[in-house]
């Protein structure tokens, strides 16, 4: 595909790698939505086999393209390979309204990325079609000033404040002053005290510097940041391409062994996705302990390889563990990792998880602003299925109770949980009714209803369920709700709804997929995806009795 002369990324057709993913048919590197599925009549053990076996296959993780780090990199490094198909990837995926990835108002961080990142290579005079660009560049602008007339607030991801003003800030050199007025309430001073406080040298949050392009050239080459070391004589800036290049753009040729580092890591992520790039890479320990999760619960027996145990194991300790090199340890990776090791039959002391605890909960991360219902219910399932495999301890019984009532407070009224990681309340509920019918006790059982009662409610008309719209995804986290937290099985609507969802689920699941998980920007994390719907699927299968591999 091409736009005048600008090839579109050849990810969008490419086998994948690094970063990317392909779910028989499903393209993780194009960013918004493609197809997941095989389609009816799917054998779920063998899928399932087959994608743990891709775990190790594809050791980074399989992750989609985002519009805002993609951006990044055309803006901060244009000499990196893949430059021409990054703004090709970028023409191709604006949205008609002239926005960038999603609806709503988590479009405005890609969308102000990918128009800065448009101006900058206009700017730069060697384009070789700068009238589309800049007619790209326009239909963005006035999606953004569309979106500024509103008083909605900003949406809870990581330092959108900091970067929504870095990029107005930018956009708005680009226009000689003429750019974009920022969103009711943002001012621009959090980002000057950031700034400031990098441009001192004094230490900082290791979370911050996932979004280090925000700090801009001078306060990045005085914060003393140093890059993560990687095997394979690369090294990352907070697991992210565009902090990576902004690390490099701030001082170039003068730490010349640590920057070979960290261009071999921009490198390897861009070499095999023709130049679209993730919000973070690697991803491994999360994705592989979701993926193993959500098949060992719903019973598909997939077998683990030492290897694949191992990695699991290895990055554990005291402090638990992080998502991706130059990330701070987190709770909600380390709990993951522990509740896989434990349905593996490697149940393991949650030390790693105990610098998270505070009085009334877990911390994803220390020095949280906010919380998260997801990550809590992943702590719960990592000590709940530990007490259960070794009996434990008075501390760790008096964790589960504090954490289901802390879990049972943070329900809506509908029955529902919402969480600041994904956009869709069906996973947050999914994440929170499952983890209480397990391990909350009798005292959850009327929050547990409530959210079955919840899904029972909002499938929709076709036997989907959705926040937006009916997708797969949120389809099977709905169903394993049903399936796994449901205490009206056997009942005449429980199993009219797990027959209609099932049906849809089977037939669509090859369809679209919507990132909507958070990071800077919303993403898809292909493989736990798959997971959650083949156990879906499997689920629903032996619930209604079906043989594996046979359509309702």
């Amino acid at each position: 595909m091409s736009v005048d002369g600008l090839s579109a990324p050849a990810v969008l057709g490419a086998s994948p790698a690094i970063g990317q993913g392909t779910l028989d048919g499903y393209d993780a590197g194009s960013g918004t939505k493609s197809g997941i599925g095989a389609g009816d009549g799917i054998d779920t053990v063998a899928e399932a086999r087959e994608l743990v076996a891709g775990l190790l296959a594809q050791p980074w993780g399989q992750v989609s393209a985002s519009p805002y780090e993609t951006g990044r990199l055309v803006s901060l490094a244009p000499w990196l390979a893949g430059h021409t198909e990054r703004i090709g990837f970028l023409l191709a995926t604006q949205r008609p309204d002239g926005g960038w990835h999603s609806s709503g108002d988590h479009a405005l961080v890609p969308t102000l990325s990918a128009v800065e990142a448009l101006l900058a290579e206009i700017g730069r005079g060697t384009s070789a079609a700068p009238d589309l660009l800049a007619k790209a560049a326009d239909r963005g602008l006035e999606a953004v000033r569309n979106r500024s007339r509103s008083a909605a607030p900003l949406p809870d991801t990581p330092a959108i404040e900091l970067i929504v003003s870095s990029l107005l800030s930018l956009i708005d050199g680009h226009l000689d002053g003429e750019g974009p007025k920022p969103p009711p309430g943002l001012d621009g001073a959090k980002l000057a005290g950031v700034r400031a406080w990098l441009a001192s040298g004094a230490e900082i949050p290791q979370k911050l510097v996932h979004a280090l392009e925000i700090a801009g050239a001078e306060a990045t080459a005085a914060s003393g940041i140093l890059p993560t070391p990687m095997p394979g004589g690369m090294a990352a800036v907070g697991a992210s391409p565009a902090a990576g290049a902004a690390w490099l753009a701030a001082s170039p040729g003068s730490r010349p062994d640590q920057e070979a580092a960290v261009r071999r890591y921009l490198e390897a992520v861009v070499a095999s996705t023709g130049g679209p790039v993730p919000c973070a890479l690697p991803i491994s320990v999360f994705e592989r302990g979701w993926t193993l999760s959500w098949l060992r619960r719903a019973g598909i027996p997939v077998d683990v390889s030492p290897e694949l145990a191992a990695s699991l194991r290895d990055g554990l300790g005291p402090e638990g563990t992080a998502t991706g090199p130059g990330l701070p340890e987190d709770a909600d990776t380390t709990s993951v990792a522990l509740y896989a090791l434990a349905l593996i039959g490697e149940p393991r002391e949650p030390e790693g998880l105990w610098p998270f605890e505070t009085e009334t909960h877990f911390c994803t991360w220390r020095e949280e602003e906010g919380m998260s219902p997801t990550t809590n219910a992943h702590v719960l399932d990592a000590f709940g299925e530990y007490l259960r495999r070794c009996g434990g301890e008075p501390r760790h019984e008096a964790v589960v109770t504090k954490l289901a009532a802390w879990l049972r407070d943070r329900q809506e009224a509908d029955g529902s949980w919402t969480d600041r990681w994904h956009v869709s309340p069906y996973y947050a509920t999914a994440c929170c009714a499952i983890a209480l019918r397990e391990f909350g006790g009798e005292e959850s059982a009327g929050a547990v209803g409530g959210a079955v009662e919840w899904v029972f409610g909002t499938q929709r008309a076709d036997g989907s369920w959705g926040r937006w719209e009916g997708t797969a995804e949120e389809t099977a986290y709905a169903l394993q709700t049903l399936l796994l937290a449901g205490a009206a099985r056997g009942e005449e609507r429980w199993r009219e709804a797990v027959e209609r969802g099932y049906r849809r689920l089977a037939a669509t699941w090859d369809g679209e997929a919507p990132s909507l998980w958070v990071d800077k920007d919303l993403y898809l994390p292909v493989a736990i995806i798959r997971a959650a719907v083949l156990g879906a699927l499997h689920l629903a299968r032996r619930a209604l009795s079906l043989p594996e591999g046979d359509s309702y």
